[in-house]
């Protein structure tokens, strides 16, 4: 035990309706490790599990925004011109970036 980081073992009993619950909410952060789940809850009093689809959306905006720029980039660099509608195109993308990181902004302002 000596190479251990947490020498000092606690242990503690249960009823099983307990250990039900204690699992229930383990499955519902996606945790299988109940020495973690139990360590947190003890030391922090929670755990909080960050799902935002929101940010998947964002990173997905984010690649087509620069997939877009690359794109015209390379025309630029061909043609030597730039068109109103590719900058548009550009535009929009990049305000849907912005919406989208207000949004996952203001959910996780709401955490508190």
């Amino acid at each position: 035990m000596a190479n251990r980081e947490r020498e000092i073992q606690l242990k503690f009993r249960v009823t099983p309706e307990e250990r039900e619950l204690i699992e229930a909410k383990m499955a519902q952060l996606g945790t299988q490790n109940m020495a973690a789940y139990l360590r947190k809850m003890a030391l922090d009093g929670y755990v909080v599990r960050l799902e935002l689809p929101e940010l998947r959306e964002m990173v997905s905006l984010l690649r087509r925004s620069s997939n877009n720029l690359n794109q015209l980039t390379r025309r630029v660099h061909e043609t030597g011109r730039i068109y109103d509608a590719d900058l548009e195109d550009l535009r929009q993308g990049q305000e849907k970036l912005w919406e989208a990181a207000e949004h996952i902004l203001s959910a996780l302002a709401a955490l508190k």
